[in-house]
């Protein structure tokens, strides 16, 4: 990440707040004329990998211990979260030998019902990070594994910004989707539409592939629209993102399918588990599951019901965020 520190949320921004834009550095920098930068000033110039260093005099002189916590909603689909959560895990710690590495789910009713069914019990990450902090871990990288950065992420996000100044220095990535090839910095959506298609198929003649997202009320289901138009840039012609709990839904698909002449649907979860959404609300024989509305529609159905966890490609993505966040621990 160059200079994330001194980024600004937009270009509007520059003005308001009295900053000269430099587009060389790939970031916007203070204006020489703001001498006195604001705590929200400084709060809102973090994007990208955040990160803290503690000021304080007693943290200063604190042996460096370090840690990782993989941060995911989590799962109650045991052989799921096994081939998508713990993998994604197996494969930040095979980066980190050596390095103590925490997964702590962010459900609390996932957690539960872990805890009831299985006997496991999954820390929150507020309970995660007060436990390496009881064992004497000065240093802390948190990773994401949300797939852009929404409600779920601002939620992990706040517990960065709670527990920061316990810890002598902590960080926290960014999700699997954050940067948009924007000021220099990485196309996170062309890397995942590329990963993602290492294991499924282009659409064939008179075929569509149909991405399940799952939809968030936050701004950032704007995400979803900026995947269909990478897509679209990219040239995979009839593949379409829809959400089971935002927009675009289903019924905004439909109609495309018809236009563009289309007779065979593979479904695909873009989820890191495939979960109930991708189980039921997607390739379930019910009547109101996505693939029983669209054989009613006279297409010819199939579902790969795989979470984005399964994806050896998408996983070098998140293993990468990590080490984003790990290196920026590391820095002096």
């Amino acid at each position: 990440m160059k200079n994330w520190q001194k980024l600004l949320t937009a270009s509007v921004a520059c003005s308001a707040l009295f900053l000269t834009c430099e587009p060389a550095q790939a970031a916007y920098s203070l204006n020489p004329e703001v001498r006195m930068a604001t705590p929200a000033l400084l709060t809102a110039a973090q994007i990208g990998v955040l990160e803290y260093e503690n000021p304080a005099f007693n943290f200063k002189n604190l042996a460096d211990k370090d840690a990782i916590v993989v941060l995911s909603f989590g799962t109650t689909y045991t052989e799921n979260r096994a081939k998508t959560i713990e993998a994604t895990v197996k494969d930040i710690q095979a980066a980190h030998p050596g390095v103590k590495v925490v997964t702590a789910f962010t459900s609390h009713i996932v957690i539960d019902r872990i805890a009831e069914k299985e006997g496991i019990t999954y820390p929150t990450p507020e309970q995660a990070l007060e436990q390496l902090q009881s064992e004497g871990y000065s240093r802390v990288a948190l990773v994401s594994l949300d797939v852009i950065p929404g409600m779920e992420y601002e939620y992990q996000k706040t517990v960065f910004h709670n527990y920061k100044e316990n810890f002598k220095k902590m960080t926290f990535a960014t999700s699997l989707m954050y940067w948009q090839g924007q000021e220099e910095q990485a196309d996170d959506v062309e890397d995942f539409i590329k990963a993602l298609f290492t294991e499924i198929k282009k659409p064939a003649k008179n075929s569509a592939v149909l991405l399940l997202a799952h939809g968030t009320p936050h701004t950032s289901n704007a995400y979803y629209s900026v995947i269909q138009s990478k897509l679209d840039e990219m040239g995979y012609k009839n593949v379409y993102v829809y959400t089971v709990e935002g927009w675009p839904s289903l019924e905004t698909v439909i109609p495309k399918l018809k236009a563009n002449k289309i007779k065979n649907v593979t479904l695909v979860p873009i989820m890191m588990v495939a979960g109930d959404h991708a189980n039921n609300d997607m390739a379930g024989d019910e009547d109101d599951s996505h693939k029983t509305i669209l054989t009613n529609e006279g297409f010819k159905v199939s579902a790969n019901v795989r979470g984005l966890g399964e994806n050896k490609a998408i996983r070098a993505l998140y293993v990468k965020h990590a080490d984003e966040a790990w290196e920026k621990l590391q820095a002096r």
